[in-house]
């Protein structure tokens, strides 16, 4: 199906239904098109807030997705169920509407953890689809750049659902096999060495960030990983991974073999997407892939889903207020060269440098955004606490500046000051859980935000949105299925984002007698993001992991 000519006005030709989701600059809502009466996501972009370099990805965006969905048409109509399809753009004066495929099925790694089974073999079948995806884009002429786990999703919530490729923000054209520098873009855990080392680059970027994804799809953990960013950096040019027992021991040697033809430094020598699709582990699954169940897997990349929606929904508030980068202390990485380059601590965050500027020298200085910490003490830089996800540390091995400035005192006041905002979260975590643990829906309303969205297992994989998916449980479950609730938080690591937003991520353990007398306790790992609303903090996103006991537990650790 082509795409139709953009009417006058988007209403002339759909009709808005319910939010999906947002970001800074837009919206994504459910429509129906009128003359069909079909569904599709339409992203609505206030086009007010963007700038002329905003406006010209937008289009470029725009332009991309109409290529490759025309493409799908005239050579190979198969592969159009594994893209987001673009099926109408649409300008009106202060907003830019796309509108999507309607993708009901949530994320593929979300799905994964939610199988009853799950195998090699699943494994293999994940990656072909991708790389009919990315092969396809490549025979077109398109580099997507931003190949990860949240641009994975599935096309519903059937047993089987086609993966689909989301987000061409990134995407570029190309000719032929072009090599070229197009910009530090991409997302730093799937960066490859060519472009960390600021080389020509092409096609086989996309390959390199599929064999991450496939190496984490085998064991639920990626293979380049260190909490300090030069190091991870470092480790990616360099191709240093390896396969640690005991859980590569039950990995076949073909899956390996792909992997490690994905993740070849030379771009020149790294396998097409095309030869790939040739490789016996993938063409010849049923005969070379295990089908054996590996529930570790499954088990890390529970905790591997759950950094990545923390460092998502930190990245998302800070965005939505607006405000965190004037409160915000900067970094800034003293380079040798006397050059100072922003760098993103953030192993999950898509990147792109907008402006590449020449240096004196010719050299090219590509920045890219960095998210601060609050400093832990007076004078010294901001550490990130373990257990908050890799490469989310400042370089220890770089000259760091941090603004804070003036006497001993000042810098002791700024300390207390931090700790006592940080206290005053944990507070306010242990306030909500007393009201889940006594049921109390009155109270829990009181501290979260009507429109809190939540990623947890009772909504299999899906982002709710609103307090009617909650208020089913406190009105049919909480207080109900047991006669008394203990619950401490374990390891409370809280990330202040300015003066009004914060995030915590803990372990819960709960202890319970249930209504036959018998004692039950229950572990989840847990992520809440906080907003300040006038002078009152208000829970606005949380992600629960379920772990051991909660099926016995009528309502688990739930909320």
């Amino acid at each position: 199906m082509a795409v139709p000519i953009a009417c006058t006005r988007f209403s002339d030709n759909y009709d808005l239904k319910e939010e999906l989701g947002k970001g800074a600059f837009s919206v994504v809502r459910r429509c129906v098109q009128k003359s069909s009466g079909l569904e599709f996501a339409a992203k609505i972009i206030n086009t007010k807030k963007l700038s002329a370099r905003d406006f010209q990805k937008l289009e470029r965006e725009a332009r991309i997705c109409r290529k490759l969905q025309h493409a799908n048409i005239v050579s190979n109509p198969e592969v159009l169920k594994h893209l987001v399809r673009l099926h109408d753009s649409i300008q009106e004066e202060n907003f830019h509407y796309l509108v999507f495929d309607l993708v009901t099925g949530g994320e593929l790694f979300e799905d994964i953890v939610a199988r009853e089974f799950y195998s090699e073999a699943d494994a293999s079948h994940c990656i072909q689809q991708i790389l009919e995806s990315v092969n396809h884009c490549h025979q077109n002429g398109v580099v997507h750049r931003d190949l990860k786990p949240e641009n994975l999703l599935l096309a519903s919530k059937a047993k089987g659902a086609a993966v689909k490729l989301a987000d061409f923000g990134l995407a570029i054209e190309v000719s032929g096999e072009q090599q070229a520098w197009f910009g530090f873009a991409g997302t730093p855990g799937y960066l490859s060495p060519e472009v960390l080392k600021k080389e020509p680059y092409g096609k086989p970027v996309d390959i390199w960030a599929c064999g991450v994804i496939l190496y984490i799809l085998l064991v639920g953990y990626p293979p380049f990983w260190d909490e300090d960013q030069h190091r991870l950096y470092a480790q990616i040019k360099a191709g240093a991974y390896d396969y640690p027992s005991p859980e590569w021991d039950t990995v076949t040697p073909e899956a390996k073999n792909l992997i490690n033809q994905m993740l070849t430094v030379n771009p020149g020598k790294r396998i097409t997407a095309a030869d790939a699709l040739k490789h016996p582990w993938i063409c010849q699954r049923e005969r070379v892939a295990s089908v054996v169940h590996r529930q570790e897997t499954v088990d890390c990349l529970k905790k591997f889903n759950a950094r990545r929606k923390l460092k998502g929904a930190i990245l998302t508030t800070m965005l939505a207020t607006r405000n965190f980068s004037s409160k915000c202390r900067s970094i800034i990485v003293k380079k040798g060269d006397g050059s100072q380059v922003k760098e993103s601590t953030d192993s999950s965050t898509t990147l792109e440098d907008d402006d590449i500027k020449e240096d004196k020298k010719g050299g090219v200085d590509r920045s890219s955004t960095v998210i601060a910490k609050e400093p832990e003490g007076p004078g010294t830089p901001p550490q990130s606490p373990r257990g908050a996800g890799p490469n989310s540390g400042s370089p220890p091995s770089s000259s760091v500046a941090v603004a804070v400035k003036g006497p001993l005192n000042l810098g002791q006041a700024l300390l207390q000051s931090v700790q006592a905002r940080r206290q005053e979260i944990i507070k306010m975590t242990e306030q909500l859980i007393e009201a889940i643990n006594t049921g109390d829906f009155e109270a829990y309303t009181k501290i979260c935000d009507p429109h809190l969205t939540a990623f947890e297992p009772e909504a299999m994989g899906n982002l709710v949105e609103g307090m009617d998916f909650h208020k089913f449980y406190f009105d049919n479950v909480l207080g109900k299925n047991c006669k008394a609730v203990n619950t401490t938080i374990l390891n409370p690591h809280v990330h202040l984002l300015g003066e009004d937003a914060a995030c915590i991520a803990y372990v819960r353990l709960t202890q319970y007698m249930d209504k036959h007398g018998q004692a039950h306790t229950h572990q989840s790992e847990e992520s809440r993001v906080w907003h300040k609303r006038d002078s009152k903090w208000q829970n606005v996103h949380f992600h629960r992991s379920g772990g051991n006991g909660g099926a016995a537990f009528g309502f688990s650790s739930h909320k």
